[in-house]
């Protein structure tokens, strides 16, 4: 049948698109986190996917959507740090015969990067993520801001960050809890954001 990968928006539900909210509707069952199951509260069966048990239950969606239809939840877009790489793995190990469907959503990044008015063309973007971040001194160097989706606290992004040789005085903004009513955006310097408290859900931009 097919397995739904959709994206649902960095957090509000301002931000679901009418594909994504079709693609559930129409899906026999749901895995996500339960915040994002949160924002779809009448799906016909909801499993709860943490971060302990996320090759399982994403194994558990592949299989099922060999004989029905099923959602797996991403936050932001599926295809930057979201589930869509991991499902395809999975795929290709137990050789499933299943349809992928991608419902792209809006990525916290993108969000950032609207609220502080950056164009796309005129920045840098990089995940934490499952990568290394050893890397990534050449690039915040280039004159250009540099978006980071940080795999750790906005603190310790930003003692690693200074760890490895960039200038404490440099100006960096925060956007923490992008589209909740509680959401802020906070420019300050890095050596005062290392010793600042924010959510983990959080995108840091160095300038």
């Amino acid at each position: 049948m097919v397995l739904y990968i959709v994206g649902i928006g960095p957090g509000s539900s301002d931000y679901i698109t009418p594909a994504a909210a079709a693609a559930v509707g129409e899906s026999d069952t749901v895995f996500g986190s339960r915040r994002a199951l949160e924002l779809f509260p009448d799906v016909n069966e909801a499993v709860v996917v943490g971060g302990g048990d996320m090759d399982e239950k994403l194994e558990m969606a592949a299989e099922l959507a060999v004989s029905g239809k099923v959602s797996v939840l991403s936050t932001g877009d599926p295809g930057f740090s979201g589930v869509l790489k991991p499902i395809k793995r999975i795929l290709s190990e137990k050789k499933l015969d299943v349809e992928i469907q991608v419902i792209p959503g809006v990525s916290s990044v993108q969000l950032c990067a609207a609220r502080l008015l950056i164009p796309w063309d005129d920045a840098d973007i990089v995940t934490f993520h499952g990568r290394s971040e050893e890397n990534i001194v050449h690039i915040l160097d280039n004159g250009r801001p540099t978006i980071i989706l940080p795999s750790r606290t906005p603190s310790d992004t930003a003692r690693f960050l200074m760890e490895i040789g960039v200038d404490p005085e440099r100006f960096v903004a925060v956007c923490e809890r992008l589209s909740y009513p509680d959401e802020r955006i906070v420019k300050l310097k890095l050596g005062e954001l290392a010793v600042s408290e924010f959510s983990y859900m959080s995108v840091i931009v160095v300038f």
